[in-house]
């Protein structure tokens, strides 16, 4: 055969070949499977979710299962996949620990039980019962599976002697699931949905397992290279109506999940003091969890009487979250958001331009005849309602007020003033003289009351609850930016409740 008909008769083979990979490459924009780490007594229902998932969302996922602690032993070698979903807390508080995961997602609760032979021959009915030698009982290794470490737990300082009556311990609790429904044993300890799952057997509850109650979750993986799509797969897991409705079906107890949507509208409320911190890290978490995002700055006053204007919650507009510019502003929208988390706290002060060349140094100073000063509005603003009671409280309202050449919702209003040249002094927080990269001087005041705690919080019916939670715990992996914008961290505090938010003395009669 010549060279030219060689040629002919090669491409002629490969054509077929090459039209195949055309066609694949033209598929090529599909979404890439999700890879999932999942805990083996959660794979019914998990199956039955990815698959709702991939018909709905055009994502599918894949499954590698096993026992939590084995997973978790794989994920530490691997640093690969999407999704750890773990059967109890401390496994996954491991892998977040460890920098395995990022975002968490509790989906639904797991109580140990005894599993016997349907009619309960050996008469198991106490924890008692499980040490008796006509009793053949299967665990699974509390090395390698959360239903062993629970056992363990459950069991104390007589573990050893449990270990030491079983038949047979093994990797996962499925395995020891069938060998019950087999009859190999007599009885082994499950979670509470897996006994439904299998012929022949049923569940004794005992209080010393129902103590031991554990929450599934799903944890987004460090190394994940779609974490928006693993963050709506997890979504869609814990939702009530999608993932919820599956766990259910299956004998699970699902937790309370937000309302599903393909790409959910966080709308968050926020004072002026907090814009130079956040507004990047609002952006930077929309984006990572695919989300949208609204966000309102504004006086801490408007925000109160917005929230009350629309009423008990239930407009769409109403915000997931509020990050106020103080304490003293959340008492008023208590209801709706019952406990406050404090993040940061700023000193109230007198700005004064470079070089303070009207010789400011105290709040009385303000008085002083000539001086061009601006204020925040009280009825507006949280540093307007302080201000005034810090002023009201020092005897100077009047004296001061009569300099007031203009009163603003929040600060950043009267920086760009002072910027201007049209204000000689003006009370603003030190986060906003800090922030306005303009040769100002901040003059600290000597009041007790010359300091604004920022508190978030989250609205208790919020359909986006869960996401507006996990926005705050995204703020607070970044305390390094709210240092560099000035503020004070308190992010490691406890929370507080709403209504039991004591406003000071010097500010109840404002």
């Amino acid at each position: 055969m010549t060279r030219p008909r060689l040629l002919v008769f090669l491409l002629a083979l490969l054509c077929p070949w090459m039209g195949a990979a055309c066609r694949k490459n033209t598929t090529s924009s599909e979404k890439p499977a999700l890879v999932v780490f999942c805990a083996a007594g959660i794979r019914k229902p998990l199956e039955a979710v990815a698959a709702a998932f991939a018909a709905e969302c055009g994502t599918t996922v894949s499954f590698q299962f096993g026992g939590s602690s084995t997973l978790l032993s794989q994920l530490r070698v691997a640093r690969s996949g999407d999704l750890f979903i773990a059967a109890d807390a401390e496994t996954m508080e491991t892998a977040n620990r460890n920098g395995l995961t990022k975002e968490v997602l509790a989906f639904a609760l797991q109580t140990p039980v005894v599993a016997v032979r349907t009619g309960n021959p050996k008469a198991v009915a106490s924890f008692e019962d499980l040490f008796r030698p006509d009793v053949r009982l299967a665990l699974t290794n509390p090395e390698t599976a959360s239903i062993g470490k629970a056992v363990r737990a459950a069991a104390g300082a007589r573990w050893e002697q449990l270990a030491a009556a079983v038949t047979v311990m093994k990797p996962t609790v499925t395995e020891i699931a069938a060998d019950l429904s087999l009859g190999t044993v007599d009885a082994a300890i499950l979670w509470d949905a897996l006994p439904s799952q299998f012929s022949g057997i049923e569940a004794v509850h005992l209080p010393e397992l129902d103590a031991k109650r554990e929450p599934a979750s799903a944890g987004i993986l460090s190394a994940s290279t779609q974490p928006v799509e693993a963050l709506k797969f997890a979504r869609f897991l814990a939702a009530p109506e999608k993932g919820g409705l599956l766990l259910k079906a299956a004998g699970f107890t699902p937790l309370p999940g937000d309302t599903w949507a393909a790409k959910p509208e966080l709308v968050v409320y926020s004072g002026g003091v907090n814009r130079p911190a956040i507004e990047s890290l609002l952006q930077a978490f929309s984006t990572r969890e695919g989300v949208g995002l609204t966000t309102v700055f504004n006086g801490c006053g408007i925000l109160c009487a917005t929230m009350k204007t629309l009423g008990d919650g239930q407009n769409s507009k109403f915000p997931d979250a509020y990050y106020a510019c103080d304490l003293c502003f959340v008492p008023p929208v208590a209801e709706q958001f019952p406990e406050a988390f404090l993040l940061t706290e700023t000193e109230i002060g007198i700005a004064v331009r470079e070089g303070n060349p009207k010789g400011v140094k105290t709040l009385a100073d303000l008085a002083q005849p000539g001086l061009r000063v601006g204020l925040c509005n009280a009825e507006q603003s949280t540093l307007g309602f302080m201000t005034r009671g810090i002023v009201k409280s020092s005897g100077l309202l009047e004296s001061i007020q009569r300099n007031v050449v203009v009163e603003v919702p929040t600060a950043d209003f009267l920086v760009n003033q002072m910027r201007a040249g049209a204000l000689d002094a003006a009370i603003v927080y030190r986060v906003n003289v800090q922030a306005a990269y303009a040769p100002l001087e901040f003059l600290p005041l000597a009041h007790a009351g010359a300091k604004a705690v920022q508190p978030f919080a989250v609205r208790a019916h919020s359909p986006n609850r869960q996401l507006a939670l996990r926005l705050l715990e995204f703020l607070k992996a970044h305390r390094a930016d709210f240092e560099k914008a000035g503020f004070v961290w308190r992010g490691s505090e406890a929370p507080v409740q709403s209504k039991q938010i004591e406003v000071p003395a010097w500010l109840k009669n404002n």
